[in-house]
């Protein structure tokens, strides 16, 4: 699942706001009885490579992505693995579009 966004901001301020935000980001996929565990992240440049491990009940999937800042968007491509099947994508892609979006008002 790939979200685009647009920004007016600053490059730095808005890396800076993604650097912090990784939780929020997660947390907006996550709902209900589902947790997210085991995050990593690691920046080259202007893109933050990061993964994470989801878990609803016993079962736990990990997943990973990315978030590229870009002069004037947010790119975030995140790879839900088995939990796609578990999420509808069109509700996983507009929450992580919210997300996104508050993180850059």
């Amino acid at each position: 699942m790939r979200v685009t966004v647009s920004h007016n901001k600053p490059l730095e301020e808005v890396r800076d706001a993604v650097d912090r935000s990784l939780d929020k980001l997660a947390a907006s996929v996550a709902s209900g009885p589902l947790v997210i565990t085991d995050q990593q992240k690691s920046w080259s440049g202007n893109r933050m490579n990061f993964t994470l491990t989801a878990q609803l009940g016993f079962l736990r999937a990990p997943f990973r992505g990315w978030i590229e800042v870009r002069a004037t968007e947010v790119i975030v491509d995140l790879d839900l693995g088995l939990l796609g099947n578990l999420i509808p994508a069109d509700r996983a892609e507009a929450a992580l579009s919210r997300s996104v979006k508050g993180l850059l008002t």
